[in-house]
């Protein structure tokens, strides 16, 4: 275990004196020292004023070959990764040979015109409504991990999406595609493969001597930290398996991480510095705050001002912050995926930084003197038309629940319900009593969504038989199969992979983390059924006689 000692007073918010920067380092070995002996592990590393003064490595990079972890293990940074990206596209930018103002199509003429102008500040910002690919070619049955995909396929699943989640600049909608295409677009401008751009602008200038792109996974890469997920009884590699990069895919170290924080925050990237650049943010359409910049996120840690981003593929998992006003970073990179080690970096980041928001007020809370009584009456199904997504209200004995996000839903007022940190709010008159109407889903960053009441869901086996068939995607280039299976509805891509439909509404169903709603021609007949997944939204899926 290799620790940098500083014995003086560094941190305003902890240390006053030599010895309290001991006791902390001892709290930060308490810390790290959850990773156990002969376990995979992390490395934590801190910087202060541009001084790296804490850095630790913990655990095993390699079990078959009993290889310890080291504070220059190579550890891969997950969505960290972006920001690198992000800084590629402004140094072009800067050398005058693209504008962020600039339609993507100009560089990637295989992505569709859908009627509205991508720029590339929309990619960088993720506004753009690119579907993200990964979650795309999850529905074929063919997830990310299953097969090695390459920057051309994701740019080819990208090019094949007949819609977007959104019109540019109306939504920020996390997409991996936004990255993966910047990453296409910086080899085509410069004329230099991305990984070998970056190299030459980013990594060598910053000091960054143990940092690379896994742009060929079958590479042997000296001092790799293998990436291991635990079963409840054992380790298993859970490793990256494909070429995709530029959205992930960055072998690095916690000390490089902080190198590069403190290369880019001391102005040094670009000339002049592009520092403004990488945290200037663009409002949405609607005026409303988009919190990402250029792979960055620029918003509050307890209280606090901070610049970060966390990162994760396959089982690697990563984490950098920094704190303007305190002038302190922190990096942890981790080759497992172990739940209960998910929330070290921000147990290590605690130690130092203060949580101003401890003392104020809590956020609106539930209204326990209101009968959860009160809505029974809105039992019933709801739908957006746009979206497709739709709930269904029921009542048991105890109170309201939600088909899908469960229950029972606490009372906020008398005519609204809480809904995880999202709330329902109903009209003064029943929508339901009066055979139309709406209900206002609000999410907790203030966006609103209307749902209008709708029919229940048949579930007679007559009308289960109605929606089972083949279905054909070109979207996903792939088939889906829905079947009856013990007087239920099963859709599959491939066997070994069936998953129950819970019925929501009239023709809309969900199976966790999935919403499926069919559509009809004039005669009544299915044709074909949307599928709303996470980051992708109406992927399309025809009916086959």
């Amino acid at each position: 275990m290799r620790k940098i000692f500083v014995g003086i007073a560094l941190f305003s918010v902890t240390a006053s004196s030599a010895q309290s920067w001991q006791d902390t380092v001892q709290s930060l070995d308490k810390i790290v020292k959850r990773y156990k002996d002969g376990s995979p592990g992390a490395q934590v590393a801190i910087s202060r004023n541009g001084v790296i003064i804490y850095s630790v490595a913990r655990g095993m990079a390699d079990l078959e070959h009993l290889a310890p972890l080291t504070t220059t293990s190579k550890i891969e940074a997950g969505s960290v990764s972006k920001q690198f990206t992000a800084a590629s596209i402004l140094l072009l930018e800067q050398q005058g040979k693209l504008s962020l103002q600039d339609d993507i199509r100009k560089y990637l003429p295989e992505i569709r015109d859908y009627g509205h102008t991508i720029k590339i500040y929309h990619l960088l910002h993720h506004t753009s409504g690119l579907k993200d690919w990964g979650s795309v070619i999850s529905l074929s049955g063919w997830p990310r991990g299953t097969r090695a995909y390459t920057n051309d396929d994701a740019l080819f699943i990208i090019s094949n999406q007949k819609t977007l989640n959104n019109k540019p600049g109306d939504e920020y909608i996390y997409s991996n595609s936004n990255y993966t295409a910047m990453t296409m677009i910086v080899q085509r401008v410069s004329g230099m493969i991305h990984a070998e751009f970056t190299k030459k602008n980013i990594f060598e200038p910053a000091g960054m001597t143990n940092t690379e792109w896994r742009n060929d996974y079958k590479r042997v890469v000296t001092g790799r930290a293998i990436a291991y997920s635990y079963s409840g009884k054992e380790y298993i590699t859970n490793m990256p398996n494909e070429d995709t990069h530029g959205h992930g895919g960055l072998l690095t170290t916690a000390e490089d991480l902080l190198r590069w924080n403190i290369y880019y925050q001391s102005g040094k990237l670009g000339n002049p510095s592009l520092f403004p650049k990488q945290i200037e943010t663009v409002p949405l359409n609607n005026g409303k705050r988009n919190v990402y910049a250029a792979g960055l996120v620029i918003d509050s840690i307890n209280g606090w001002r901070a610049i970060s981003h966390t990162g994760a593929t396959a089982s690697y998992r990563a984490s950098l912050e920094y704190f303007p006003e305190l002038e302190l970073s922190f990096a942890w990179l981790s080759n497992t995926s172990e739940p209960d080690k998910s929330d070290i970096s921000r147990a290590v980041r605690n130690l130092f930084v203060k949580n101003l928001l401890s003392a104020l007020p809590a956020s609106e809370n539930s209204d326990s003197t209101i009968s959860w009584k009160k809505f029974i009456s809105y039992s019933g199904a709801y739908h957006n038309k746009k979206s497709g997504n739709g709930f269904r209200l029921y009542s048991k004995e105890n109170g309201i629940y939600m088909i899908p996000n469960g229950g029972p839903l606490k009372p906020l007022t008398n005519l609204s319900l809480a809904v995880g940190s999202s709330k329902l709010l109903f009209p003064v008159s029943n929508p339901v009593a009066i055979g139309s109407g709406s209900l206002k889903f609000v999410t907790a960053s203030g966006d609103t969504s209307l749902f209008t009441a709708t029919d229940t869901a048949r579930t007679d086996i007559v009308s289960l038989r109605e929606y089972t068939g083949k279905y054909y995607s070109e979207e996903t280039e792939s088939n889906m199969y829905i079947i009856i299976e013990n007087g239920k509805l099963i859709m599959y891509p491939r066997k070994s992979m069936e998953e129950e439909l819970t019925p929501v509404y009239k023709d809309g169903f969900y199976y966790p983390g999935v919403e499926i709603w069919f559509e009809r021609n004039k005669q009544g007949k299915l044709t074909h059924f949307y599928i709303n997944v996470s980051r992708a939204r109406k992927v399309e899926f025809r009916k086959i006689k």
